[in-house]
């Protein structure tokens, strides 16, 4: 399925019951009520946005696969999957952020890994660990593997992965999309170059976020 549509597909049901909701109030004449639907109908359409992106074409570079500011940097010890000391980048996403996620690099998804959880803040460390979230392991054409986590928020109550184990999928690509508000955890092997910042704002398919060797 073609994923490139201005809007995202998964965003048009909610699009469109609070326009069809502001279209009847609007024809009741109950001005308010109108308003407050036709609000949330301007923000669910800016919400689902899909804006195409140009990611940046030198080898070895690890892209942020989601809008939003840098809430952590830094070596630690993955025990779940990687089993590996590696470099973590952690994106949280409000709610004003594009929420669709792209691949940080070019490779074949080798692991998908889904697990229900909380639903804490997701611009807590403790987010990480806790709330529902969705895995995915993709190995580089150089054996170089990364993992990049989708996690719910306190507010989020659906991860949305469009891709399976064994897709092969370009850097800059459109993987899935996590719904109002939510977080991105990447985890590059540890001798990868961090080139962000905890505070650094990021634009997924863009922003470069590390440098493998």
């Amino acid at each position: 399925m073609d994923h490139s549509s201005i809007i995202a597909l998964e965003g048009l049901p909610v699009v469109g019951v609070f326009a069809a909701l502001a279209a009847v109030f609007w024809a009741l004449h109950w001005y308010k009520a109108a308003m407050v639907m036709t609000a949330l109908a301007v923000f669910a359409l800016s919400f689902f946005r899909n804006p195409e992106r140009h990611p940046p074409l030198d080898k070895g570079l690890i892209i942020a696969p989601a809008d939003g500011r840098v809430v952590f940097v830094g070596e630690v010890e993955e025990n779940k999957y990687l089993k590996a000391k590696v470099r973590k980048v952690s994106i949280f996403m409000s709610v004003f952020n594009v929420h669709v996620n792209r691949m940080p690099e070019t490779g074949k998804i080798v692991e998908i890994h889904y697990n229900k959880g909380k639903f804490l803040s997701a611009n807590l460390e403790k987010a990480s660990l806790d709330n529902e979230q969705n895995a995915l392991i993709m190995e580089t054409g150089s054996g170089k593997k990364i993992m990049f986590v989708q996690i719910a928020g306190l507010i989020a109550r659906r991860i949305v992965c469009w891709v399976k184990p064994s897709d092969t999928l370009s850097r800059g690509e459109r993987f899935g999309l996590i719904m109002f508000g939510s977080r991105l955890d990447v985890y590059m092997p540890v001798e990868a170059e961090a080139r962000v910042q905890v505070g650094d704002r990021t634009k997924a398919g863009e922003t470069v976020i590390g440098v493998l060797p």
